[in-house]
């Protein structure tokens, strides 16, 4: 069995984890740690885990993570970088559920989540952890950057046409995207109140938001990787994310303008063969429309691409669930790569509806 760790088990990433965690048949978690539950049962906290997960909450000093195999952080940023360095001399592979080591750029982190960046060292080592792209750098990697929710679902929705190159104009992409208010973490704030946020949609952090230099550099990552290094120079991506009256989901529609000589090509067959192997990614038909209670509490990414008519555009709908494939979901799915095991290994949980 692997042994597993949580630091910060009490945000809704958190709870995530641990139920997925609890029905892995590949792991025993065997520490989680929250300084304001200490002594708590985890079970009192979320009943959902009742008969599941016989666990109390730990201080850090107490966690003894140095004897997991395996430490995830379902923390704010800044505390994995803070405590990586010394699991990975125990030995304890590290995967970081926030935004610690994303971004390959100290200055860029700096900027964007006005801290500096404490071990700028490891950046040179982890892995981002996004596998339909990085799947080969994840099984040797013992440092992990998961994804964030809204850059998961762009990337993945541009993957196909970044990786083919020399149809889309790549400096006029636009990501519309759409999140439910589990994305904001589970604190209390005003404007995630039910009275705030219930019957009303709103954009926000227009003018930049902290998943826009993530998303870029994966984007531009991947066309490098194609060989497509003049996509990857003039590469721009305009985000703008809405706050949306639901708990989960996220909703991304990418816009793309299609080059002249590819107005006939065929986007759907190029999506359809890239997906065909991945067990988490569904293109659907031609023609529909994918809703986020059709992959709502389970890890799958579902995707539909358009061609609307008289216009140059390539319009790609993407869904997932914020808090799995967005987030622990995923992160799951990195520790069964990095360990070896079948990658949908306590993953197969059907979406919930209604």
């Amino acid at each position: 069995m692997i042994r597993v760790g949580i630091v910060g088990g009490t945000g809704y990433t958190g709870v995530e984890l641990l139920r997925l965690l609890a029905q892995h048949p590949h792991v025993e978690i065997i520490a989680i740690t929250s300084r304001k539950e200490a002594g708590l049962d985890v079970c009192e906290l979320f009943p959902s885990l009742r008969g599941r997960l016989s666990l109390k909450f730990s201080e850090p000093a107490d966690a003894q993570l140095e004897k997991c195999d395996v430490v995830f952080f379902a923390t704010p940023h800044g505390v994995a970088m803070e405590q990586a360095r010394a699991l990975l001399s125990a030995g304890v592979k590290v995967i970081d559920l926030a935004a610690d080591f994303r971004l390959r750029d100290p200055a860029e982190f700096e900027r964007w989540y006005k801290t500096p960046h404490t071990c700028v060292d490891l950046l040179a080592e982890a892995v981002y952890g996004l596998p339909e792209v990085n799947r080969e750098a994840i099984r040797s990697a013992r440092l992990i950057g998961l994804p964030g929710c809204y850059p998961t679902s762009v990337q993945l929705g541009l993957l196909p046409v970044l990786e083919h190159g020399g149809l889309i104009d790549t400096a006029s992409l636009i990501a519309d995207c759409k999140s439910g208010v589990s994305g904001a973490g589970r604190k209390a704030e005003l404007s995630m109140l039910l009275a705030e946020a219930g019957d009303s949609v709103k954009a926000y952090s227009v003018p930049g938001h902290r998943h826009l230099p993530e998303i870029t550099q994966g984007l531009k990552a991947i066309a490098a990787m194609a060989g497509k290094a003049q996509g990857a120079n003039d590469l721009k991506i305009a985000f703008v994310p809405h706050l949306m009256p639901m708990i989960r989901g996220i909703h991304s529609t990418l816009y793309a303008r299609v080059l002249g000589h590819a107005q006939e090509f065929d986007f759907q067959k190029l999506y359809e063969q890239r997906f065909a192997a991945e067990p988490f990614v569904d293109v659907l038909p031609a023609g529909a429309h994918p809703e986020t209670r059709s992959v709502r509490g389970s890890n799958f990414m579902r995707i539909a691409v358009h061609r609307p008519p008289e216009t140059d555009l390539l319009v790609i709908l993407v869904v997932e669930d914020n808090l799995v494939k967005g987030a622990s979901g995923q992160g799951v799915q990195v520790l069964n790569i990095m360990f070896g095991l079948p990658e949908t290994a306590g993953l197969t949980q059907l979406p919930v509806l209604p």
